[in-house]
């Protein structure tokens, strides 16, 4: 018998909604336990329906997400890639449904296709419910990992973030954010499949699930109160914000009162250890550039102090000119001799992780001329090499990362090995007054709290802040104004547990999920409880 359209058109509607309710668990609504809530509605949804159906939900579910959390690159397209309205709401949404369906749906696809298969006219469950838990929690978490490498990588909204602020990330350190989001997942499941009528046999079941979650909810309390890592000094910093509107930064007319901007802001701090200007503070290429650099690096070496820039380098050294976004290291620090083009000065680190069509636009050949948001100004940047050396504030190693650089765990906890402190530069001016800096900003916590170590996070329009090892905000000053974040910062040693092991225990915990119910019992048997029949 096939389901009635209105029941079909209610299963839809449920799956969008609960999708645009997740972002509330992130910055800057903070709202944690509603993803819980979401997760839990999707997975009673699904769980029983015909793979087809199953699907259509998944991605109704992923476009809701995507279409509420990540609302602010309509703002990037409109506003500063001069695309009309329409326009911008087109392309935002194509990027939705494209990432909908690819990330997300693929979930529910193949959750439904292992879980069920035809029997007769209809089709059957054949998992238990707390199978079914087990393999949609490690889908759900193998996809969130593949979300942060396929085509690039776009690892946002990952369920683990909304629990930064809470007794759960005392796990952060030892498991990462993949950690967080298959706790999260796996145990909001087990509780709402608690609501699935059980036959009295299985009532004990229902018990040890009970028990499961209470204690992977009670693991994380006594963690929080661990030291991964341990203080062997201080650094005293000012962190400059310019607040440089965007559609002026790379105006020639302009650059000089943003250069003279930056240096009045820095004026009275050279007797602080380290100064740190955002991503792109100097609107000039390195090479047309080198007077201005030998008299900032002579300044800081003046007063025993390093300057830790972000400037767009232009390296001459292969048969044509490459561009890069990188980070420069003046002063104290171990310096770019004037001149050079070495990629491999210990004085520069050339971003890694690019930003698609901001920084390189994919098949540039067909896109570029069709519209200016396909010719935004430093969009044709080449990736950094994966061997780069720290830079140098002093004697301390610093680890530096550039804007999306910063939403990668494992790229992130690699690089921090071998450092005392975090630095990260970003413009997120790009994106307005938008919920996507302050999602950046959160995403940023995340990684101080995986590492172990303290984090300088210096931006054109805010959020400018430090961040202390266990994640929490210590000082920061207001975004949309020019300002200086003067403060010290803990240099700090050791390595975390997911410094040492990464994603990998959890990604392989999440394979041996979803195979687990595959090669049970119940499922070669074709067990199946009476309700879960449904047809259509």
């Amino acid at each position: 018998m096939p389901v009635r359209p209105s029941l079909q058109v209610v299963r839809y509607l449920l799956s969008l909604a609960a999708g645009a309710a997740m972002p509330l668990g992130f910055s800057p609504f903070d709202v944690w336990p509603v993803p819980m809530l979401a997760i839990g509605i999707i997975f009673l949804l699904t769980r029983t329906l015909p793979v087809r159906t199953s699907a259509i939900c998944g991605f109704l579910f992923g476009a809701g997400m995507f279409g509420t959390g990540t609302s602010w690159i309509y703002v990037s397209i409109h506003e500063f890639g001069a695309a009309s309205p329409m326009l911008a709401g087109l392309l935002t949404g194509f990027f939705v449904l494209g990432i909908s369906a690819l990330m997300i749906m693929p979930i529910f696809l193949i959750y439904s296709w292992l879980n069920q298969r035809k029997a007769g006219q209809g089709n059957a469950c054949r998992l238990s419910p707390w199978q079914q838990v087990l393999m949609f929690s490690g889908l759900w978490v193998l996809f969130e990992w593949v979300r942060s490498w396929l085509l690039t990588g776009f690892p946002w909204l990952l369920s683990g973030y909304a629990l930064l602020d809470t007794p759960f990330a005392g796990l952060a350190p030892v498991v990462g954010t993949y950690g967080l989001s298959l706790l999260m997942v796996t145990t909001v499941c087990l509780l709402f499949a608690l609501v699935i009528p059980a036959k009295p046999q299985q009532r004990a079941a229902n018990i040890i699930a009970l028990s499961i979650v209470l204690v992977c909810w009670g693991l994380p309390w006594p963690l929080n109160h661990i030291q991964w890592t341990e203080k062997t000094g201080d650094i005293s910093f000012s962190a400059v914000q310019g607040n440089i509107p965007q559609n002026l930064k790379w105006d020639p007319d302009y650059i000089h009162t943003t250069i003279s901007t930056y240096i009045g802001l820095s004026e009275d701090h050279w007797e602080q250890e380290l100064i740190i200007w955002p991503e792109n503070a100097i609107p000039l290429f390195y090479n047309r550039a080198l007077g201005l650099m030998t008299q900032l690096d002579r300044l800081a070496r003046q007063n025993n102090s390093t300057l830790i820039l972000g400037m767009p380098v232009d390296d001459n050294s292969g048969s044509e000119t490459r561009y890069f976004n990188s980070i420069l290291s003046l002063g104290e620090g171990d310096s770019l001799a004037a001149g050079s083009s070495s990629t491999e000065s210990p004085g520069r680190y050339d971003k890694q992780k690019l930003v698609p069509f901001g920084e390189y636009v994919p098949m540039a050949s067909i896109l570029r001329g069709l519209i200016d948001f396909f010719d935004l100004p430093m969009s044709e940047f080449s990736r950094g090499g994966y061997e780069q050396s720290l830079l140098k504030a002093g004697k301390v190693n610093v680890a530096p990362y550039i804007c999306y650089e910063v939403v990668y765990p494992d790229f992130v906890a690699q690089m921090a090995k071998e450092s005392g402190l975090l630095i990260t530069i970003s413009n997120d001016t790009w994106f307005g007054k938008s919920i996507g800096p302050v999602q950046h900003f959160q995403i940023a916590r995340m990684r101080a709290l995986e590492t172990g170590r303290f984090m300088i996070r210096a931006t054109n329009d805010g959020i400018t802040a430090l961040i202390d090892e266990k994640g929490d905000v210590l000082e920061t000053i207001p975004r949309f104004a020019n300002g200086v974040l003067s403060s010290t910062a803990e240099i700090r040693e050791g390595q975390t547990p997911f410094m040492i092991y990464g994603s990998w225990p959890v990604l392989l915990l999440s394979v041996l999920l979803v195979l687990l119910p595959l090669y049970s019992k119940p499922f070669l048997r074709g067990n199946c409880l009476p309700k879960c029949r449904l047809p259509g």
